[in-house]
């Protein structure tokens, strides 16, 4: 590939995954744009479950599988390394964004916080979700996590090197503070339906199985004792002191 068509190619992956990640936001809090988690198709209970299942499986088998170090093996056999994890941040968006369309509500209300200042402070507490979970892929170098880091340093004809394993800012609290902004930004709701409650339930289960069983695991194999050592000083997700 040149280096201008894969700049371009790593900017406008970036770009779509920039706009899923805002329409996102404004999905699962169902203000602000025309299809959220709690309207859409009316179909029966079994259906919307059936469905917004399959598609929440759909995301997590892609996202998990195209993540693995032996994927990016093969598939790097096909596709340029320098854009694979622009390829993998298009993939991931462009799933997300069939979720986004084809979800099914069930709007049956579980919880409702009145209007007011308890509405107000779940709101604000889901926002800081959010922004821990940007905050959080900065401090690790966001512009590496999405790929455009890797095209450009194609460009600039120079060879993407990988970083040495170091603490910083939330992560020496939590070893996931990014995945701990998405389970705040779900679940800190003033209006909870069980579709609500569908999407957060699988989504925090998918992360705890994801994070412990799959990440984890790769992440031994790349740092090693380091890496062994932080899992037995720092929490996986939950703020708390881990016992000696």
């Amino acid at each position: 590939m040149s280096r201008f068509m894969t700049l371009l190619y790593g900017s406008a992956c970036y770009a779509v995954f920039l706009a899923t990640f805002l329409y996102a936001m404004a999905f699962v809090a169902g203000v602000g744009v025309p299809k959220h988690i709690d309207n859409g198709a009316s179909t029966s209970l079994l259906a919307a479950l059936a469905i917004d299942l399959g598609l929440l499986t759909l995301f997590a088998v892609q996202h998990s599988g195209m993540a693995r170090p032996a994927f990016k093996r093969w598939w790097t056999r096909y596709v340029p390394q320098v854009i694979e994890r622009s390829t993998f941040v298009l993939v991931s968006s462009l799933v997300l964004l069939l979720l986004f369309w084809q979800w099914r509500p069930l709007p049956q209300v579980i919880w409702q916080v009145q209007p007011g200042w308890a509405e107000w402070s779940l709101m604000a507490v889901s926002l800081l979700g959010w922004l821990m979970v940007l905050t959080s892929s900065f401090t690790i170098n966001h512009f590496e996590l999405f790929g455009l880091r890797q095209v450009w340093l194609f460009v600039r004809g120079r060879e993407a090197k990988d970083e040495p394993f170091v603490l910083r800012a939330m992560y020496r609290i939590v070893r996931h503070p990014l995945m701990l902004g998405f389970l705040i930004a779900f679940w800190a709701t003033p209006y909870m339906t069980l579709g609500h409650l569908l999407f957060s339930g699988v989504v925090t289960g998918y992360i705890f199985v994801a994070v412990k069983f799959l990440e984890e695991r790769d992440l031994v194999a790349a740092h090693g004792e380091a890496y062994r050592e932080y899992q037995r000083t720092v929490p996986m997700l939950v703020p708390l002191p881990k016992r000696r």
